[in-house]
């Protein structure tokens, strides 16, 4: 398979090294420094392309992505305003869009760990939901496109309403957001009450796991015309 990076930071990097090992080849490299190559003709160059770039930059790529045909996977968090708008556009011009917050296994079976537990605990008001968050000075958006999704699944399946990074009214779950050296990502999950607390916790080792699994995501999207998540790879 020839596939597109779209970012060539440090996450593309390890994307290309296992693209590599897996048999792969990398026709383009698109990053700050040569984004005028990322052209509707150098993308038909590719049988797929691998969207890890900005919040900024990254719905102009989808969009380019989509003018040329070519089936696109995007790990970019941080412009999830836009999602539905993308998500309709796939459907209805039958591309092949494949969209998660993390490619990471653990993670997603993490997503149905704490959804599970937000329904067991639903009906005990007495505990009080918050989450951390926890990554690398690079990461751009804040709370993590991970974060909001295990808010947005706690949300599906209790009496939440939203989610902040500032001070929570009631029915919204507070996320603490940190920033520091060196961390790949760890999240954290809280339900404390008066008599004690229940956590839940993933922490991730290093970004091979979300390289993998964006590859993987793109082998899988080979030939399918949709939208699509790790959920539909996975199989739960």
């Amino acid at each position: 398979m020839k596939i597109a990076l779209l970012g060539y930071g440090k996450m593309g990097k390890e994307i290309e090294k296992i693209a590599v090992s897996r048999g792969h080849e990398i026709v383009l490299k698109i990053n700050v420094d040569n984004a005028h190559e990322l052209t509707v003709d150098n993308l038909k160059k590719a049988d797929a392309a691998i969207e890890f770039s900005t919040p900024e930059t990254a719905y102009s790529n989808i969009q380019k992505c989509f003018e040329a045909n070519v089936p696109l996977v995007v790990g970019t968090t941080g412009w999830l305003h836009k999602i539905e708008e993308v998500k309709n556009s796939a459907t209805n011009e039958g591309k092949g869009f494949f969209y998660a917050s993390n490619f990471s296994i653990g993670v997603n079976v993490f997503f149905e760990i704490n959804k599970k537990l937000a329904q067991l605990m639903a009906p005990y008001k007495e505990y009080s939901i918050e989450m951390e968050e926890i990554h690398h000075t690079q990461k751009l958006d804040a709370p993590s496109g991970t974060a909001i999704s295990l808010a947005n699944g706690i949300i599906e399946n209790t009496d939440y309403v939203n989610w902040t990074i500032e001070n929570a009214t009631e029915n919204q779950i507070y996320i603490d957001a940190k920033r520091i050296e060196n961390v790949p990502g760890t999240h954290s999950v809280f339900y404390d009450s008066k008599v004690d607390q229940i956590e839940i916790k993933h922490t991730a080792h290093s970004r091979e796991g979300f390289a993998l699994g964006s590859v993987i995501a793109a082998e899988w999207l080979m030939g399918k015309k949709g939208v699509f998540t790790m959920k539909d790879v996975l199989g739960i």
